[in-house]
Order: structure tokens, then sequence, then C-alpha cells
């Protein structure tokens, strides 16, 4: 029996949605890395019961560091996105976190930069936080050993290919660097927007929006660029087809960069008859109904879309783009 919601709702959901094609669904993914993290800081006397934990997020790291400072006995405090909305804003208030959001900002770049300032100067006004660091300390890969058992149990030893978002580079990171300790054969593939400085695409700019959580305006340390295999680079509207897509034939209510780790994860699959394709479903779909799922019949049939294989980052172009990395250094 759990102690804890937030421990159940970081137990992830392993569905097989066809033919060599299975999906690792969260409710909310990040839950995973956050309670491990911060049982690790307390195991190891970083901190203490009480003590304040800081971040910064986007959204979805906000709400599972929140959780884990709720299930530890600690304070937390958030300076937020605006992306941060009405909803996630009044559970936080709920759990008992001080959120500090950003003033709107049509440029996601500089609001990611302004949080990062915003966080150096909460510290050097309180120098007893301790700052999580969710971009940069590896303690967030520790959670996903657990998930990789699972994957071990339930797809067997064949041959896999795992596919997600970048975003801070723990999930998608941790995943592969598991599952290959015992020799197995596993690729990565990683899903960048246009617009992200993670792997160099920073030069082309996506109309609609940087998709939040799987890219970045600022280098992240947590990112082994030389565990990936494949990039994927998917627009905004190439996303929210595969989102519809696999509401619509799958059932599976997700989030934007789950609609691009799908459209990545099919064509994979297409590419190597061999392998499992499994993609990570890292949270649900609740935040994207006016954004997202209210634009359905806009949707691209998913089959009119393919990617444009690149061999040079000054080759990216919109909607999408896959290029072979091959484990290269950053």
């Amino acid at each position: 029996m759990d102690q804890h919601i937030a421990e159940s709702i970081g137990r992830p959901d392993l569905i097989r949605l066809d033919d060599r094609l299975v999906c690792l669904r969260f409710e909310t993914m990040k839950v995973v890395s956050a309670l491990a993290a911060v049982r690790h800081l307390l195991e190891s006397g970083v901190v203490r019961r009480g003590d304040t934990l800081l971040d910064s997020s986007s959204g979805i790291y906000a709400y599972a560091l929140a959780l884990a400072c709720h299930r530890h006995g600690m304070r937390c405090h958030i300076v937020g996105s605006t992306t941060v909305d009405h909803t996630l804003r009044t559970q936080l208030a709920v759990l008992g976190a001080t959120l500090e959001q950003m003033e709107p900002c049509s440029d996601l770049k500089l609001d990611q930069k302004r949080r990062v300032e915003r966080i150096h100067e909460i510290l050097a006004e309180h120098p007893e936080y301790h700052w999580m660091r969710q971009y940069h300390d590896d303690i967030h890969y520790l959670g996903y050993r657990p998930v990789v058992e699972r994957i071990r149990a339930a797809a067997g030893s064949g041959v896999l290919t795992v596919v997600g978002g970048v975003g801070s580079g723990a999930s998608t990171g941790a995943l592969a660097r598991y599952l290959r300790e015992d020799g197995s054969d596993v690729e990565l593939v990683g899903v960048q927007p246009y617009g992200s400085v993670t792997f160099g695409s920073e030069h082309v700019a996506d109309p609609e929006i940087i998709i939040a959580g799987i890219g970045s305006s600022i280098p992240f340390g947590n990112v082994s660029h030389d565990l990936y295999d494949t990039l994927h680079w998917i627009s905004f509207d190439a996303a929210l087809a595969g989102s519809v897509d696999l509401l619509r034939r799958h059932a599976v209510f997700a989030g934007l960069s789950t609609g691009a780790g799908y459209l990545a994860a099919r064509h994979e699959r297409e590419r190597s008859p061999q392998r499992t394709v499994l993609f990570i479903a890292a949270d649900t779909g609740h935040r994207y109904v006016d954004t997202v799922y209210a634009r359905h019949r806009e949707a691209a049939p998913i089959a009119a879309l393919a990617p444009r294989d690149v061999t040079d980052r000054s080759e990216l172009a919109l909607p999408w783009s896959r290029m072979d990395w091959n484990r290269a250094r950053a």
C-alpha cells in the first residue's frame, strides 16, 4: 500500500498500443525524479525536514516538487513560468507551496532566463534554501531505476527503442543509461522543439511556441548528449496532430510533448521492423484542452506527415526533421 499519493501518481502504466508500439504513461512524470531526489537529499544529510527546497518550473516539476515536499515535511518555493495555469496555482497554494510567477511574457526564452535570474536573487536573500537544480543535478536520474525494472519485466530481453522529449535530460537519459547497464540493445531517440539550444536548433523559430518541457533556451547540465542515437525536431502543429491522433486512435489523453513523441515513435517503428518502440507520455492532456484538443478539427492526418532527414543542423526545417546523432558529444 502506498504511504502517500505522490507514490501512486509517480507509478507509470505500460500500455501496448499496437504491434511493437508501447506507451509508458505517467500521470505526472517528474514526481518520480522529485521524490527520489528529495529522499536522497534527506538520507545523505544535505537537507533536513522543515528546510525549504527551491526551483524554477514551467509547470510539471512545480507540482512534483510540491508533492515531494508534502510527502517529506519540507517547504517548497517555486519560481514559475508565465505558463503556470490557474489549476496548478490553486493546487500549489493548497499544498502549502510558495509560487512566484513571472509576469506575462510572449518570449518563453526570456521567461526562462528571468526565472533563473530570480532563483539567484532568492538564494542571495536566503542562503539556507536548497536549490534543487532539476536541470543540472543528476540526482534527478535516481527515480527512474524502478521504472526501468518495470520496463524490463514487461518488454523482456528483445531489442528496444526508447523515444521521449529531452527536456532536462533526466527521464530519457536515465532510462537509456539504466536499460543499457546489462548490455541490452537499447536505442535512444530524443524529441526536441524548434528553437531549443540543447541540440542546436535555436536558429529555427516555430511561430507557435517552444513546446514547454522538452526544449530549452539555456544549456542543461543533465543532458548527456552522447546517450542519444537519433533526434527528431517537431513543430507545434505536428505535435498537435500527434496528440489528437493518439487520443482518437488509442484513447490516450496526454500532453503536447507526448503527441510529438508518438509521431517520432511511429516513424522509428516503421524504420526498424525488428525493434519494439516505447515512447514516454509525461503527463495528461488536461493542461492542453484549450490550446490543443479544442483545435482537433485543424489537426493534419498523421499519414500526411513525415520527417525531413538531415545530416547537418543547418538543414533543419519545419514542421519535422530527423537526424542521426550517433551518440555524439555536445
